[in-house]
């Protein structure tokens, strides 16, 4: 690449990588700070907060990317046209394709970078997210128990705890158990700890009492232990498969699933949809950063504005992405839109390269520029006109 190349290169990598972390860590914040209630109940601390939603990112950069790109080719381009360098370079006998070579560098550069998100990172985020989930909700008596709070397990199932002591001792335990309609059980003991083998997960209670209160019984039943185990292998997922679903499959998993993948059997359009996704996902860069430069690459002079091909540009790329999200729906029931996705992205491309090439400036044309002026001559007059007594 020559200095013109690098610059131009380095400019539009700059201004993706600028607008791609923004708006990254803009949706990120809002989606996670959605959870927090959510870990706070279950006890986690902030770090393993930021850890499970962080893994959220590359899903995210996945989508934006392309849009990002966009972003910077729009504005390094707008910064050409204000400083006048795209009609130099036009008059030094650079063409608007031989113009396109650095955008499209800095695009194969963000097709890779999509294309590695789409086919491991993404999925593998999302699989470390259904893992940490599995694990963190694995032992709800470690997790989810509180001191001092009142935790409902499962409907009319009560638990609260006074504090936990060193070498996982909690003390001063409450159950309150009315998940059997003919009788009620409360359970109060100094101390407990939990203890899982081969058989389940048990909350091994010492030293309290239990209430029985029976229907159509007016005294309850009351006894007193020493040591009681109530049974706590309802609330673990200990020994549990973790189901991958289909954002939490890799791209080769996707392209040759098993015969005997359960999930593939009950859903096996979402398979092909998804496959077909992470396929096009890299193809999308190209299809809009060809776009965006047809539009808005053409030589033109500071008097002419490009706030049309600017909105024009928008309009294709966003009508363009909206489409391609309504066939990857549709072809879950059927292999058709796939088809139509293909050649509605790789046409784009097509119509682009060839405005390119031919050097098309993208103009209003000349009846909405006349109906424009007449409506502001008109709101001109309006506002103009001076009040009457």
């Amino acid at each position: 690449m020559g200095s013109i190349d690098k610059y131009i290169f380095r400019t539009t990598l700059a201004s993706f990588a600028l607008v791609l972390v923004s708006l990254t860590g803009v949706i990120w914040i809002t989606q996670a700070l959605r959870g927090i209630d959510l870990m706070t109940s279950q006890g986690q601390t902030i770090l393993t907060f930021l850890g499970i939603t962080s893994l959220v990112i590359p899903a995210l950069v996945l989508i934006i990317s392309p849009i990002a790109l966009m972003i910077a080719i729009s504005h390094t381009l707008n910064k050409l046209a204000t400083d006048s360098e795209i009609i130099v370079m036009n008059a030094a006998g650079f063409s608007p394709f031989r113009l396109f070579y650095p955008f499209f560098y800095a695009t194969c550069v963000v097709a890779l970078l999509v294309a590695f998100i789409a086919a491991y990172l993404a999925p593998d985020g999302m699989r470390r997210i259904k893992q940490w989930d599995a694990e963190i909700t694995a032992d709800v008596l470690t997790n989810i128990l509180q001191p001092g709070r009142f935790a409902q397990l499962d409907k009319n199932l009560t638990i609260r705890i006074r504090e936990r002591q060193p070498g996982g001792i909690l003390a001063g335990i409450f159950i309150d158990d009315r998940r059997d309609p003919n009788e009620r059980v409360s359970i109060v003991a100094e101390r407990g700890e939990v203890v899982k083998n081969e058989t389940g997960s048990f909350l091994v209670l010492e030293t309290g009492n239990l209430q029985r209160f029976e229907a159509g019984k007016r005294d309850p039943a009351l006894v007193a232990f020493g040591r009681y185990g109530f049974d706590m292998s309802k609330f673990s997922n200990q020994g549990r498969d973790v189901t991958l679903g289909i954002r939490e499959r890799y791209l080769w998993e996707l392209f040759s699933p098993s015969e005997d993948d359960p999930v593939y059997k009950q859903i096996p359009g979402q398979f092909r949809s998804a496959l077909h996704d992470s396929l096009l996902a890299p193809i999308y860069p190209f299809a809009f950063a060809v776009l965006t430069f047809a539009f808005l690459g053409a030589p033109r002079t500071t008097r002419q504005s490009r706030n049309f091909s600017i909105g024009s540009s928008i309009i294709a790329v966003f009508g363009l992405r909206m489409a391609g999200f309504a066939c990857s729906v549709m072809a879950v029931k059927s292999s058709s839109p796939v088809l139509v996705q293909y050649a509605m992205v790789f046409g784009a491309i097509g119509v682009g390269l060839w405005m390119i090439i031919s050097g098309v400036v993208v103009e209003p044309p000349p009846g909405l520029m006349e109906a424009i002026n007449r409506s502001n001559a008109r709101i001109a007059r309006l506002f103009g006109r001076p009040a009457t007594a």
